[in-house]
């Protein structure tokens, strides 16, 4: 994620490659990104800056704390899933503004879902300043901590519904008897352009899925047997489920 969300920061020139400094403390990992970030400093030790973005594993999350802290950064925006503002507080001091945020695996393409929520000590200056680098990869939403773990069973989970979704269309139809590459095709350019419309039409998602489906049509059919199949049931439980985890993964943290 701290890769995906250094290279949307360069590509919408948001910041220069000489503006930035990755700290990474793995002689291999510096090497690699060296190469692949051209012009950014990767270093292994804290620079000086004013504001930092932690983006490593939650079992490593308090030891880059303790790196970001003796840096004296003012603010930080914490990427990092399941560690909570209390928790990132205490390792970090009172003294720096945090930002937890959840963005999603499309912030590779540029096209996250991100939210965020800010700590005690964090401004309305300091969020929007976390909104605008999220916004290189994507789209940003504020919330209330308490409801992380609900954006999380939703958009943070979510691609992975969506992908199972177009490994199903792909199967079914290699099952009604189109090539598999065909049927790739046409389900993810099916996904791709449902995605858009929902997104650039400005109707809803009922108006759009009427609008589709004539009476008595193939449509028609398809949907009685989703919702016999109790399809939107299982995506209901499917999110529950995850905010659920999200929570409790949080408190084990």
């Amino acid at each position: 994620m701290g890769s995906a969300l250094l290279g949307g920061l360069l590509r919408a020139g948001w910041a220069a490659p000489g503006e930035c400094a990755v700290l990474e403390r793995r002689p291999e990992a510096r090497s690699a990104l060296a190469a692949r970030f051209a012009g950014v400093a990767v270093v292994e030790a804290p620079v000086a800056a004013e504001a930092a973005v932690l983006a490593v594993k939650p079992d490593d999350a308090r030891g880059a704390c303790a790196l970001v802290r003796s840096g004296g950064y003012r603010r930080v925006l914490s990427v990092v899933a399941g560690v909570r503002l209390a928790t990132l507080e205490a390792w970090l001091g009172p003294q720096t503004a945090v930002v937890r945020a959840m963005p999603n695996t499309p912030a590779l393409v540029g096209a996250s879902a991100s939210v965020v929520a800010g700590g005690s000590a964090a401004t309305e200056e300091d969020l929007a300043w976390a909104e605008e680098v999220l916004s290189a990869i994507g789209v940003v939403v504020r919330l209330d901590e308490r409801l992380v773990d609900a954006a999380t069973g939703l958009s943070g989970s979510g691609p992975a519904y969506l992908f199972l979704v177009a490994e199903a269309l792909i199967d079914a139809g290699v099952l009604a008897g189109l090539d598999r590459d065909v049927a790739r095709t046409l389900a993810l350019q099916t996904i791709l352009g449902a995605g858009r419309l929902l997104t650039e039409s400005g109707e809803s998602p009922e108006a759009l899925r009427a609008a589709v489906t004539s009476p008595g049509g193939t449509t028609a059919a398809a949907l009685r047997v989703l919702e016999e199949r109790s399809v939107r049931s299982a995506f209901l439980e499917a999110v529950l489920a995850a905010a659920r985890r999200a929570e409790e993964l949080g408190g084990a943290g």
